[in-house]
């Protein structure tokens, strides 16, 4: 499949909103968000937030959205708020987004590492991470979903 990307836009929030499936999807999302996800919530959520990014279809439709952040107090960016289109999952729309937001990482804003948390149960995003080359180095107990106990894996890529 042919993707491209672009910077993401306040009018394509509504369409991100409905590619997670579920409160889980809401929550690997991130834990701050609640489901069923509205423009609102994605649009404060994207506030202060780094390199909006939408990827599109052959078609110029949006299919995926993820973002970058800074968290000062530990001097880190982060990976934040990745999602895909429920059709557009396992065709490659995922890898074409983590290597989108990875080049604009290293390119854009000049840094030498990456960061972000996946929980346990997100199977499907542990092992993309892992084969992209991101690789956990912390383990902490967090409440999932329906006050689950879960673990958020934070990973990391050197950026080469």
């Amino acid at each position: 499949m042919n993707y491209s990307y672009r910077k993401a836009v306040s009018t394509d929030y509504a369409t991100i909103c409905a590619f997670p499936k579920d409160s889980t999807e809401v929550f690997f999302m991130s834990p701050k968000l609640e489901y069923p996800l509205t423009s609102e919530q994605l649009e404060q959520a994207a506030q202060g937030r780094d390199k909006q990014t939408v990827i599109l279809n052959e078609h110029d439709q949006v299919i995926g959205y993820a973002n970058l952040y800074y968290q000062q107090e530990q001097e880190l960016y982060w990976l934040g708020n990745v999602i895909i289109s429920p059709d557009y999952r396992g065709k490659g729309a995922a890898e074409y987004l983590i290597h989108t937001m990875l080049a604009a990482a290293k390119e854009d804003l000049q840094l030498h590492e990456l960061h972000l948390v996946c929980h346990n149960v997100n199977t499907k995003g542990m092992l993309l991470y892992s084969r992209l080359g991101f690789k956990p180095y912390e383990i902490v107990k967090r409440t999932g979903p329906q006050e689950t106990t879960i673990a958020g894996i934070f990973m990391k890529i050197e950026l080469t």
